[in-house]
């Protein structure tokens, strides 16, 4: 008999189209103070988007944005929605020494605080960079207070993935649970079913297949996110960039919010830290 539907958890990496990782090797840091910036308008946009759906989200949140856009920042937190950190410049994690790992997300943790007034439970890293290599990063995240982290996915991909870590919520260290991105195993391998570019690429009703595949036969809710500048075709097109990183950044961008507000209406969302934390899931993953 069919139980009571699951609530699944959106969320949304807050930063702009200039500060993805794969177009880091076109676009120089110390030119993203001069790039015109369009998070204010995209986000506003999403904003508007989950309010007529009555939808809350987590909005995993650019330290670097925050400090430029504070009022966004307060707009997101106003509106009931969990502000939780993206850490504060963008680094990948793996990328990062544990120092400088520890004093990125602490200083994107306070100014988020500050700002919004909510308690930054959450953390996400850049590009899914916590991995094999670089679990001290979670001793980091609980030394900073955080009770999860979102930053692993278990897929085998060219820029990140740990394809043989847990699929679902696992406590990783005394007080913080690592809440993975929402992979779909068949075929003896771990599929994408969590959104960014697959979300894009994929026919819609493969995307909405695949979800309903963790819900149904798992019985597990789904993490889902997206970016704001995803919604965006009129952003600034990059030049001389690879066929493949082209295509990845901008196929269907004119399709997303479409997409998007179909995904809203066909399953039941809400904040991670409503759908993970203090639930019976928190209790199982420990």
């Amino acid at each position: 008999m069919p139980g009571k539907p699951i609530t699944n958890a959106l969320t949304i990496d807050v930063e702009d189209y200039f500060q993805v990782s794969a177009l880091a090797p076109y676009i120089p840091r110390d030119e993203w103070p001069q790039r015109p910036c369009r998070v204010e308008r995209n986000v506003e946009r999403i904003l508007l988007m989950l309010d007529d759906s009555r939808v809350r989200a987590t909005f995993f949140t650019l330290g670097w944005i925050a400090e430029r856009y504070p009022q966004l920042v307060r707009r997101i937190a106003d509106a009931g929605h969990e502000v939780a950190s993206h850490g504060f410049g963008h680094e990948r994690a793996s990328d990062l020494s544990r120092a400088d790992f520890y004093a990125d997300i602490r200083r994107a943790k306070l100014l988020l605080e500050d700002i919004s007034g909510q308690e930054i439970r959450g953390y996400r890293a850049p590009s899914f960079s916590i991995g094999a290599g670089n679990l001290w990063a979670f001793d980091c995240l609980a030394e900073a207070g955080h009770q999860y982290s979102s930053s692993i996915y278990p897929i085998r991909h060219d820029h990140y993935g740990m394809p043989d870590a847990p699929r679902f919520a696992h406590r990783v260290r005394h007080g913080l649970l690592e809440l993975p991105v929402t992979t779909a195993h068949f075929l003896n391998r771990n599929w994408p079913a969590s959104g960014g570019g697959y979300f894009r690429l994929l026919p819609y009703v493969l995307s909405r297949w695949l979800l309903r595949q963790v819900n149904e036969r798992d019985g597990q809710p789904a993490i889902f996110y997206f970016h704001p500048w995803e919604i965006d075709p009129g952003q600034p097109r990059i030049p001389d960039l690879t066929v493949k990183t082209r295509f990845r950044h901008y196929v269907n961008l004119d399709r997303t919010e479409g997409r998007l507000r179909r995904l809203l209406a066909d399953f039941r969302w809400g904040r991670m830290d409503e759908v993970f934390l203090g639930s019976g899931i928190a209790a199982v993953a420990a």
